[in-house]
């Protein structure tokens, strides 16, 4: 009796779910639930750092882990592109590959023209679309190799970029652009490089499977703990927001890690009653996520229509401000919900598949 009506619940739920975001039931259907409320989940950070009001400088828990929860769901994307568990077949291969190219040759036109608005805001768009571009070659390497080279990544780069300094506005433009973009950025390609890898090694290992759950909650947590403990006790060491420092690469990386996996395992449909609650009630949070892309857009051009705003009326619209951050993010969640019940797929999701020939 028990076991009926726990089975009755979770399929009442799922088609709560369903209802608002279809495609969104099952880890193993056309999308990933966990990895999409993550998804939404950075999103909605990153939004939330952009516009939430601060009397201070102090760091808030958005600051810096919402974009790289992104860039790890990042090498989770990758990874399902490629095959996941079961990486895409030798003959495939360069097919992938050149999807992933162009996917990332317009992600960097789309994240440079964004970034030309004004909005104040660090775009991620054009770095992401160079992590793209430098993971490429190992997309289909041994999870140990990849483990490895993180490993590798997140010591060197953060010391190279420390000998390295700031952006020298006097080099050559060429010099100048691989100096930015690889160590002295916002989002530095080299340094973030080990969050994509780690999200690659995941979805190489079965997202649905408990066991890699569980590791990631596991794995991220004591990487976490690393990363910020260290930088408590040892003197001299900082995990702050962009530091660029190997302590917030474990630290804020784990964090990701740890969510991420901690969402799969909630949302699986082994939750029975459980995940299907869950899924229902972030399901808004999913929808965004499973159009990150055309959100984040939206999203980057109504911040520098608010920057014209505020400067033209002398700061009488705010930004930051609490009404700005309440009503884009009530907009962007019922923006994804109404579009993906109706239309489905986001529009520039839909319009980028078409361009690079992918399929999710």
């Amino acid at each position: 009796m028990a076991t009926a009506r726990r089975e009755v619940l979770s399929r009442s739920l799922d088609g709560i779910a369903a209802s608002i975001h279809p495609g969104m039931v099952f880890a193993g259907g056309p999308r990933v639930v966990g990895v999409d409320i993550a998804r939404g989940l950075a999103i909605i950070g990153m939004l939330v750092a952009h516009t939430v009001p601060r009397a201070d400088e102090s760091e808030l828990l958005v600051d810096g882990r919402s974009s790289i929860l992104f860039a790890t769901l990042a090498g989770i994307s990758l990874g399902i592109m490629t095959g996941s568990e079961r990486t895409t077949m030798p003959g495939h291969r360069a097919d992938r590959v050149v999807s992933i190219v162009m996917r990332a040759l317009v992600l960097f036109l789309l994240g440079v023209a964004l970034g030309g608005l004004g909005s104040e805001v660090a775009v991620i768009l054009d770095y992401y679309a160079i992590m793209f571009l430098f993971l490429t070659p190992v997309l289909f390497l041994p999870r140990g190799v990849l483990g490895a080279l993180a490993a590798v990544l997140a010591v060197a780069a953060p010391a190279f970029a420390l000998g390295v300094g700031g952006p020298d506005s006097s080099a050559e433009p060429s010099a100048y652009f691989v100096q930015y973009y690889l160590f002295t950025g916002y989002y530095p390609v080299m340094i973030w490089l080990p969050f994509l890898l780690v999200g690659l090694i995941s979805a190489r290992s079965g997202l649905g499977r408990a066991k890699t759950q569980l590791w990631m909650v596991s794995a991220g947590t004591v990487s976490a703990v690393l990363g910020y403990g260290g930088a408590q006790l040892l003197p001299g060491i900082t995990a702050e927001a962009h530091s660029s420092s190997t302590a917030e690469v474990l630290g804020s990386g784990g964090f990701a890690v740890a969510i991420i996996g901690g969402l799969l395992w909630l949302t699986s449909p082994e939750r029975a009653g459980v995940g299907a609650g869950i899924r229902a009630l972030l399901a808004p949070v999913g929808a965004a996520g499973s159009m990150a892309l055309t959100v984040y857009t939206l999203q980057i051009i109504i911040l520098a229509v608010f920057v014209v705003l505020r400067d033209d009326t002398g700061g009488a619209v705010e930004y930051p401000g609490w009404p700005l951050l309440i009503g884009m993010t009530v907009a962007s969640l019922l923006f994804a919900v109404l579009w993906r019940a109706f239309l489905g797929k986001g529009p520039l999701e839909r319009v980028l598949g078409r361009v690079t020939r992918t399929q999710r």
